[in-house]
C-alpha cells in the first residue's frame, strides 16, 4: 500500500463505506459493487483504497474471526500476521509470567499486540515501515493500554518495559531474505535483547537450528496440522526444564504439547507393523519423534525417515496413524494393477525418502475406480515400497478378489 491510498483510506467517508459493506464471498457481488460504488460518486481512489481492503477483511477472516471485520490490512501484513488462536497463546504466556508492559518490536498490523491488550498488558508497539505502523494504530485504537511508534526497533527505549515480543522481518518486498544477518531486527540483536529481559522471539518454523540459543526454550507450534511458528521464549517466559516443545492445535480447538529437556534420541528401526504414525510438522521440527515412539510402543520404520511403525494401534494427537493394508514393490506397472483390482480412484498419495513426484505419479496409475486409499511411498529396510493404508478413523478397505 502507498502513502497515498493510506491517506484516502483513513478519511471518515472511506472508513464509514468500507464498514458499511456487507460481507460476500461471491466474485459476482464484488463486481457489481464496484460499479454500485461508482454509479454513486465516489471517486475512483477512495473505491480503490476500499475494495482492496473489503478483499482484504474477507481473506482475513480465516485468521482474525470476528475481528477482521473492523481491521485494516496490507496483503504483506496479512500474509505474516500471527492467527488469533496463537496470538492469544502467546499473551497468555506473557500474562502468566505477570509480566506488565510489553515492547511489541516488529508488530506488524499488530495482531499480537491486539492479543497481549485484550488481556490488559500495557503494550508499546514498535513498526519500521510507515504504512504498516498507521494501521497497527488504527487496529489498536480501542485499546487505550495500547500505543504504536514508527521507527527502528532496535532504536527504542526500553525503560519500563518488563517484556520484549520480537517478529524480526524476514522479507524485502516480495523477496524472503534467507540470511538472519538482514533481517530486521537481526537475529543476533533479537538474541542479545533476549538475554536482557524475558522475550519470545517469533521465527519461521525451518530455520536453521544450529542458530538456536543454548538457552531458553524453543516451542515449534502447528495449527490445523500445518506447522505455522517457531518461538524462542527466554527468561521468566522460558519454563523450567523445557527446551523443546512441540504444541500441536487442532481445528476442534484441541490444544496439546510435547516437552523434552532437549532434543530426544530416535528409536532403533524395525520391521514394518500393522500400523504407521506420520508424526505432526511441530514433533519433526522439534525433533521429539524418538520420544513420540516411545510413547506409541513403536519403531523407527527406517533410521532416516519421519514414519513411525507399531503393531497396534494407539491413538496420539501427535501424528496421524494408517492401517497398511497391503505392501507392494513401487513400480507402476503393479501400482495400477493392484490399484484397479480395487476399484481405488481417489487416492491421497504421501512419501517420505524416495524421489518420486506425486503429481507425476497419479496419471501414471490410470484410476479410475469409486473407492478411496491412502498411498504410502516410502523405505523399509532400504527397500523401496508402497504401502497401501487407510486412516484409522475410516471405514476398511476391501480385499483385491484378483
Amino acid at each position: 500500500m502507498e502513502i497515498a491510498e493510506l491517506r484516502e483510506l483513513l478519511t471518515p467517508e472511506a472508513l464509514a463505506l468500507l464498514d458499511a459493506l456487507e460481507p460476500s464471498t461471491s466474485t459476482d457481488d464484488v463486481v457489481r459493487l464496484v460499479g454500485r460504488l461508482r454509479r454513486d460518486g465516489h471517486p475512483a481512489g477512495r473505491v480503490s483504497a476500499v475494495l482492496s481492503q473489503y478483499r482484504l477483511r474477507r481473506r482475513a477472516a480465516a485468521k482474525f474471526g470476528p475481528f477482521a471485520e473492523r481491521m485494516l490490512f496490507t496483503e504483506v501484513g496479512l500474509e505474516q500476521a500471527t492467527r488469533l488462536r496463537v496470538a492469544a497463546l502467546h499473551a497468555g504466556r506473557f500474562a502468566a509470567a505477570e509480566l506488565t508492559h510489553v515492547a511489541d518490536l516488529g508488530c506488524g498490523i499488530g495482531g499480537d499486540a491486539m492479543a497481549m491488550a485484550a488481556l490488559d498488558l500495557r503494550v508499546t508497539a514498535v513498526e519500521r515501515d510507515e504504512v504498516t505502523a498507521a494501521l497497527a494504530a488504527y487496529n489498536l485504537a480501542p485499546w487505550p493500554g495500547a500505543r504504536v511508534e514508527h521507527g527502528d526497533a532496535t532504536a527504542v527505549d526500553l525503560d519500563g518495559v518488563d517484556g520484549i515480543w520480537l517478529d524480526p522481518a524476514r522479507r524485502e518486498g516480495a523477496r524472503r531474505l534467507a540470511d538472519p544477518g538482514d533481517w530486521a531486527p537481526r537475529l543476533d540483536t533479537a538474541l542479545d535483547l533476549a538475554e536482557r529481559r524475558p522475550a519470545g522471539i517469533k521465527l519461521g518454523p525451518g530455520m536453521d537450528r544450529s542458530l538456536l540459543p543454548s538457552s531458553g526454550e524453543a516451542q515449534w507450534v502447528s495449527l490445523g496440522g500445518d506447522v505455522v511458528e517457531l518461538v524462542l521464549w527466554s527468561g521468566s517466559l522460558a519454563r523450567p526444564g523445557i527446551r523443546r516443545a512441540a504444541l500441536v492445535l487442532g481445528a476442534d480447538d484441541s490444544a496439546h504439547e510435547l516437552i523434552a529437556e532437549h532434543d530426544s534420541d530416535d528409536v532403533a528401526a524395525g520391521a514394518l507393523g500393522e500400523w504407521i504414525y506420520e508424526p505432526d510438522g511441530a514433533v519433526i521440527r522439534a525433533r521429539l519423534i524418538g520420544l513420540l515412539a516411545g510413547r506409541l510402543g513403536g519403531r523407527m520404520l527406517d533410521s532416516t525417515i519421519a514414519y513411525i511403525t507399531g503393531d497396534q494401534l494407539s491413538p496420539t494427537p501427535f501424528a496421524r496413524a494408517f492401517r497398511v493394508v497391503e505392501r507392494w514393490p513401487l513400480d507402476v506397472r503393479v501400482l495400477r494393477r493392484e490399484l484397479a483390482a480395487r476399484d481405488i480412484g481417489v487416492l491421497e498419495i504421501k512419501k517420505r525418502g524416495v524421489d518420486v513426484d506425486p503429481a507425476a505419479l497419479r496419471p501414471k496409475l490410470q484410476l479410475r475406480g469409486e473407492r478411496a486409499a491412502v498411498l504410502i511411498l516410502t523405505r523399509v529396510a532400504g527397500d523401496r515400497v508402497a504401502l497401501l493404508a487407510e486412516r484409522a478413523d475410516v471405514p476398511p478397505l476391501p480385499t483385491s478378489s484378483g
